[in-house]
């Protein structure tokens, strides 16, 4: 008998931690002068540079142009979207999966060029910000200025300005780089390439790594931002930009795992000569369920979904509330997965229900979550099935690039509203029936804001949400007419939708998610609740083997209670790192 449960989505707001490292012993040629602690740098640096080359993650880039608001301060205003895949063998180069424009053209020509002059954002020069100098980053083109130590989550760093040489030439760095204490190696860089010229430009960045691996730090999150950034004598530019790159391991976690098993036979005892038969509706069945296991086998292969984890659990159980309160007894059960993508998407596997990270990410309690997923069951329930020639293996044998050519799982129209008024249905039934005042007010967000981030609603795979409220109004009209979805709106602290990046983070290396944790902060002004928007990332860094229960991205907002939705306006001030001796 299935049982009610609770999926625990908590909205939060990550800062820098003030917690210090158990201190790790020290070998016998630490060094013992800030000199010889930027040789050290030095090295690592380079050999980081030549170590990368064997890695082909997967990158994905998200853009937001901004406008200024009185009220509001910069809101979106056009966006850009782009993911391939990194092939660092053949330097700063992307093969793109997303942006047929990209297809046969040159879209990088050296060091930091992102942007061209036709106001074209080139994919491959936010990819560049991952690396400091890849020519030359030595005592003869920079200068090194010690600043203080500093905990940046539980890495206490070393802190130094750096500036090139006055000789050093255009594109080297300027700006601030820190260095944790153990081993030398950077693991934040915050600044700007120097030499920006009339047909490209040089942005601002602040580019992140974590540690993957025992001694391993790799290049996962950067953040751009410029402001104000005059082009073409009239014009000027104004944006955000998160880049995440992920899939260091693809591929390779689950060999490891499978031949580390140690597998017990015991002997089987078949009773009957035909218990184990299958009738033709069980055949059926079966080959359906192969179909969606291969498709959801090759994404997760190729890094697009993330392997079954603590997000997936929190998915089962929304569906296990539906199910129960509706009498729902479905076979095969029905499992959820979770896109990597930033893009605001969902689909179903056969009775496999597929969310995207980025859609996770926005939603502001677990009666939005739970009205989304209303929407997919409903494909289930009313036996909207998948092209089962995908259980056919050959069918899988596809380029990654070719990947949203190949796949496709939207719905028609008619199966959309069919699976619109069945989510209403489950849904009144549901737990959740009192609590989609804030569902109504995120599916209205995200209608009001559909113009400016187009190709954030862009789906690749599946459909896009805002579906559910233009093509399907029943379900918002469901979730507007609850009892306290008048008190919703007019509650100045309620959030419709999260920043990009308010819920989950990921591990570069093996593709995991997991649920941001973090304390609750106060109130905020309007102008902080910052809907579908890019923000800064500041992850909660720690060394690899540490306990991995901490916030890793400030990219996020907290909440209470969903009738009263709220964060607060400032993070925490970390405590003072200690002073050098």
């Amino acid at each position: 008998m299935r049982k009610l449960g609770t999926a625990i989505l908590v909205l939060v707001l990550s800062g820098m931690g003030s917690k210090a490292a158990s201190g790790a012993p020290r070998s016998a040629d630490q060094p013992r002068t800030m000199e010889e602690v930027v040789d050290r740098v030095i090295v690592n640096e380079n050999h980081l540079n030549q170590e990368i080359r064997k890695f082909s993650p997967l990158v994905e880039t998200y853009i937001q142009n901004l406008k200024q608001d009185k009220a509001l301060g910069f809101t979106p205003a056009g966006d850009k979207y782009f993911l391939g895949r990194a092939d660092f063998a053949k330097g700063v180069s992307l093969v793109s999966l997303t942006d047929a424009d990209t297809k046969g053209k040159k879209i990088f020509s050296g060091i930091g060029n992102f942007f061209s002059f036709a106001m074209q954002y080139l994919p491959d020069g936010f990819l560049q910000m991952i690396f400091i100098d890849t020519n030359g980053f030595d005592k003869q083109h920079y200068k090194f200025d010690y600043v203080r130590r500093e905990f940046l989550g539980e890495v206490r760093c070393l802190v130094f300005d750096v500036a090139p040489e006055a000789k050093a030439g255009k594109g080297r760095f300027l700006g601030r780089i820190w260095v944790e204490d153990q081993d030398f190696h950077i693991v934040r860089f915050n600044g700007a390439y120097g030499g920006s010229g009339r047909t490209s430009w040089y942005f601002h960045f602040d580019s992140w790594r974590t540690n993957a691996q025992p001694g391993l730090w790799l290049p996962s999150f950067i953040y751009s931002e410029e402001k104000d950034l005059h082009y073409a004598l009239t014009k000027k530019l104004d944006f955000k930009a998160q880049t995440r790159l992920w899939g260091y391991n693809l591929g390779h976690a689950g060999q490891e795992q499978e031949l580390s098993k140690i597998l017990v036979e015991s002997p089987v005892q078949d009773d009957s000569k035909t218990a184990n038969d299958l009738t033709p509706v069980q055949a059926q069945r079966s080959w359906d369920r192969q179909a969606e296991e291969n498709v959801a086998d090759r994404l997760q292969r190729i890094g697009l979904m993330a392997p079954p984890g603590e997000v997936d659990k929190v998915l089962d159980t929304v569906v296990n509330n539906l199910e129960v309160t509706n009498n729902l007894d479905i076979d095969p059960e029905v499992r959820c997965r979770v896109l990597m993508t930033t893009t605001l998407e969902s689909f179903t596997l056969g009775h496999t229900i597929v969310l995207s990270r980025g859609l996770i990410d926005v939603l502001p309690d677990e009666a939005s979550l739970a009205t989304v997923i209303a929407h997919e069951l409903g494909h289930v329930v009313l036996g909207h099935r998948m092209d089962t020639t995908y259980a056919f293996f050959d069918q899988l044998l596809v380029d990654d690039k070719e990947t949203f050519r190949h796949f496709g799982f939207a719905r028609t129209n008619e199966e959309e509203q069919a699976a619109s008024a069945k989510a209403v249905e489950l849904l009144n039934k549901s737990p959740y029936k009192d609590q989609l005042a804030n569902a109504a007010l995120f599916l209205s967000a995200l209608q009001s804001r559909q113009k400016e981030i187009p190709n954030l609603i862009a789906a690749h795979l599946g459909d896009k949400v805002v579906v559910i409220a233009d093509i399907k109004p029943g379900v918002a009209q469901a979730a507007a007419a609850t009892p306290n979805a008048d008190a919703a709106k007019k509650n100045p602290q309620t959030i419709a939708a999260l920043p990009i990046g308010g819920r989950v983070k990921l591990d570069v290396w093996n593709d995991r998610l997991e649920l941001i944790k973090s304390k609750p902060i106060g109130t905020v002004a309007e102008r902080e609740k910052m809907p579908f928007e890019v923000t800064p990332f500041m992850p909660y860094l720690m060394r690899y083997g540490t306990e991995t229960n901490k916030p890793t991205n400030a990219s996020s907002t907290s909440t209470k209670p969903p009738e009263t939705a709220s964060i607060p306006a400032t993070d925490p001030k970390p405590a003072e790192p200690p002073k050098p001796n």
